[in-house]
């Protein structure tokens, strides 16, 4: 692939372009009451995407480059010197707290807009905020998907109290008394996977037990029932890395489990109503929106046109990255976003990684509007699950999927989708790469 090639010859070349335009501050001598411009404000035209986990921390520790790297962030007013935003597919928890972690990690005011969440984008689909949905992952789930929007939430603990006899894997948890179900709960109408649960065979059983009962778990399972209710998943990562040596399961692994316990059961594949956090292409506009919006804060009059997404990740950072600044570039080249979109689904080899064409629309124009820029590069940093002295086969297009691409089963591998434009050290170095590039000097 020609990504590994580039490694060995060199890690980048560097280019560069115009920076925007600079603001020049006026400011009037005391003495005199002659007006003198004062240092020129630059304003940038790019933005920056940062995943969290491999790249600015491992585990709860962080990663040295990470401090070094927001010190040029921020001016001398404690203000980011260009529109960033995190993007992460963690989701068990709220936006501020993950924000308040980061403030407290990298040094640095951090708000809540300014991260994203695997299940932000959820609360662009209101068509499911007034139906009974149940959530599985771990930590404040209820609170989570009330934030989101949602009115009516369960949990899988919520639904193993009131069906004890379905929980049955754990010898010591099941009942030791005959009981009766006991139906205090209204009948399930679509299930939201927010992350990696704690016990998986509980969720596992009990997610199955909704999609066969059609959400009536007082039911028995009807395997040809078709199609089952609505799923919407968050976080497609495989693996994530922490403070181990190597990469651990993510909620990716999971979903790999739920898909084949359904399909061995009933012999028909799981549908997902939608896909989201990286590398699903709704999740990188929505991040777009939100770099757009900062700068509309901030009144630079220069359009956002370019972004960078930093990530440890070829199968999701990456991947995503890539596959929205196709998007973006096509768009741009055809000015027709609807057959934009329909195309972008086709690279995934499935409609769900992304929602309805009509819902798209809605979407659009209710929360986040065209885009406004025209590419999005990718940069791999080697701090996280991407291990540059990995092995790989020497006959790459031979299994190449089943050795080389843990990206979900939705999406259909392409290996210019795994090449990123940049391959850098750590999060500093992509930095500083990132203002050469841009021929940008902050204040």
């Amino acid at each position: 692939m020609r990504w590994l090639l580039s490694i060995h010859r060199g890690l980048y070349t560097l280019g560069s372009r115009p920076a925007g335009k600079a603001r020049t501050i006026a400011s009037r001598c005391r003495f005199c009451g002659t007006l003198s411009a004062s240092k020129p404000q630059p304003q940038p035209r790019f933005g920056l995407l940062f995943d969290i986990d491999g790249v600015l921390v491992r585990g709860r520790m962080p990663i040295p480059a990470a401090r070094k790297a927001f010190e040029k962030l921020i001016d001398s007013r404690g203000q980011f010197v260009v529109p960033v935003v995190f993007v992460t597919n963690a989701g068990n928890c709220l936006r501020q707290t993950k924000a308040d972690q980061l403030s407290h990690i990298l040094g640095v005011p951090i708000t809540q807009d300014q991260v994203i969440m695997s299940h932000s984008p959820l609360r662009m689909f209101k068509k499911f905020h007034e139906k009974c949905v149940l959530v599985s992952g771990q930590g404040p789930v209820l609170e989570i998907a009330k934030n989101l929007g949602f009115k009516n939430v369960i949990s899988i603990d919520m639904l193993r109290e009131s069906f004890p006899l379905l929980d049955m894997v754990d010898h010591n948890r099941r009942p030791k008394l005959p009981s009766n179900p006991v139906s205090n709960l209204p009948v399930v109408e679509g299930v939201m996977l927010f992350g990696e649960p704690i016990r998986w065979e509980t969720n596992l059983q009990l997610i199955v037990d909704v999609l066969l009962t059609n959400g009536n778990l007082s039911s028995p399972h009807n395997t040809q029932a078709m199609p089952h209710l609505p799923l919407l998943a968050c976080n497609m990562d495989l693996m994530w890395m922490a403070e181990a040596h190597s990469p651990r399961f993510g909620h990716g692994t999971f979903l790999v489990c739920l898909e084949n316990i359904y399909k061995k059961i009933t012999g028909k594949e799981l549908k997902y109503e939608a896909l989201m956090g990286k590398p699903s292409e709704l999740t990188y506009h929505f991040a777009e929106y939100l770099i757009r919006s900062q700068a509309m804060q901030r009144q630079w009059k220069n359009p956002i046109t370019s972004l960078y997404a930093i990530g440890d990740n070829l199968m999701t950072d990456i991947y995503g990255a890539n596959l929205y600044s196709r998007y973006l570039e096509e768009r741009t080249s055809r000015k027709n976003p609807k057959a934009m979109i329909a195309k972008v689904a086709a690279a995934t080899g499935s409609n769900a990684a992304v929602p309805q064409e009509e819902e798209i629309d809605n979407m659009r124009e209710s929360e986040l509007a065209l885009p406004s820029a025209t590419s999005c590069k990718s940069v791999l940093v080697c701090t996280g699950v991407y291990n540059p002295n990995a092995e790989v086969p020497s006959d790459a297009s031979r299994c190449l999927k089943q050795t080389v691409f843990h990206g979900h089963r939705d999406f259909r591998f392409d290996p210019d989708l795994v090449e990123p434009d940049h391959v850098v050290q750590d999060v500093n170095e992509a930095v500083d790469l990132i203002f050469k590039q841009e021929n940008f000097v902050p204040e």
